[in-house]
């Protein structure tokens, strides 16, 4: 006996995309804006830590021995490339991806270290760079039928 296709089922063989599919084809997309948007959110986090101002505490003793001039021109540097990777994920460029999951990695990385500065902001970051990086890692994208 030959089975019955479904009612409302494609016919012809085609099938809809996965649910996985289409999460890692929407998370990837969010993971540019995200990334971009953390850019430009490290690019002021770190024009704000240069800047000489109150806006985050000075620590007497910290174990690394950066300043935080030092951690703002760090951050200000991360922030523009990781803008830039953003901007070539949300266009596609094949580049962008793989650049996109090391500055999310590098952002991780300083937002772990700035902590005592900045603990709540950075607990947040840290969270969506893990989600950037698992978007990035896991999107597989359409390759064209030859």
């Amino acid at each position: 006996m030959a089975a019955q296709p479904r009612a409302g089922a494609p016919s012809g063989g085609s099938r809809p995309p996965a649910p996985s599919t289409s999460l890692a084809t929407g998370g990837v997309a969010f993971a540019g804006v995200l990334l971009l948007l953390n850019g430009i959110m490290a690019i002021f986090q770190g024009i704000s830590a240069i800047a000489v101002d109150d806006v985050y505490a000075r620590f007497g003793s910290y174990i690394y021995k950066i300043n935080l001039t030092g951690w703002g021109w760090i951050l200000l540097v991360l922030g523009v490339i990781a803008a830039a990777a953003g901007w070539g994920v949300l266009v596609g460029a094949a580049w962008a991806r793989v650049a996109g999951i090391v500055m999310a990695s590098l952002s991780l990385l300083a937002q772990f270290l700035f902590l005592p500065y900045s603990p709540v902001w950075s607990v947040i970051m840290v969270a969506l760079d893990v989600f950037v990086i698992w978007a990035l890692t896991t999107y597989e994208p359409e390759t064209p039928a030859t």
